[in-house]
């Protein structure tokens, strides 16, 4: 099953790897970009290069054109590990990566977004929702803005043949629905994994994504119907829709 739960864990905080890693989490990301201070960018760096020498995880590196891209380039390059670049707007960028998560975060990024995707060593793409907010100039938890944003990115990524994209973090890591409301639109919207930022949140974004066993029942019907046209629940089912269902079976 393709991953769904993304974990950020700060670069800075080597005591806090190990925990991330025992989350459960599909892919950790140490991350040494909005996590990490200025001052601390170095010894960041420093700690996440020992912990991938016995360890394998995903970094999220500075963005193209800060002072610390270079370097942050060059330990991936090293340890092999994959990448997200953050900020993502240029494919000649991407393209200089192995594996690569494009995190598209800004209105160019947006509108380059069928671009990005069909960079080849781009794997995925993933969704900045907070900083795409400060950009605009409108709040990160209201979905409405942001409607555009992620269908681009939903569209660009199956029209290159990519898994489909993860969706941005919740910032809210109170005990409320509201993950669990954050995953359901952007599964509607056709995303298929979240970013998290805290251990907790790991569990509900997995289980949000995980067919239902209503879904699944629907399925195995669709599917036990045969290849042809027939009628399931009422409804027609043809090649696109038994596709659907055995996708959500993991058939397909």
């Amino acid at each position: 099953m393709a991953a769904t739960t993304f974990l950020f864990v700060p670069g800075d905080r080597p005591d806090r790897f190990g925990k991330a890693l025992a989350s459960g989490a599909d892919v950790v990301i140490l991350d040494l970009e909005d996590a990490v201070a200025p001052a601390a960018k170095d010894a960041a760096r420093a700690s996440a290069g020992e912990w991938l020498e016995r360890h394998r995880a995903m970094v999220r590196i500075n963005a193209p054109g800060t002072p610390w891209f270079a370097a942050d380039a060059e330990l991936v390059a090293a340890r092999g590990v994959p990448v997200m670049v953050p900020k993502a707007e240029t494919p000649g960028v991407l393209a200089g990566f192995g594996a690569v998560v494009a995190l598209v975060e800004t209105a160019l990024g947006v509108e380059r977004a069928g671009e990005l995707a069909a960079v080849p060593s781009v794997t995925q793409l993933a969704f900045g929702s907070v900083d795409l907010a400060a950009q605009l100039g409108v709040a990160p938890e209201d979905p409405e803005p942001f409607a555009y944003a992620r269908s681009r990115l939903v569209i660009a990524s199956a029209a290159a043949g990519l898994a489909p994209p993860v969706d941005g973090v919740t910032t809210d890591l109170g005990t409320g629905s509201r993950l669990e409301e954050d995953v359901r639109y952007a599964r509607r919207l056709g995303f298929g994994g979240k970013l998290c930022i805290h251990p907790k949140q790991v569990a509900p974004v997995r289980a949000g994504f995980t067919p239902t066993e209503a879904e699944r029942a629907w399925a195995r019907r669709v599917v036990a119907a045969g290849d042809g046209v027939s009628v399931v629940d009422g409804r027609m089912v043809d090649k696109p829709v038994l596709a659907r269902a055995r996708h959500i079976l993991g058939e397909g």
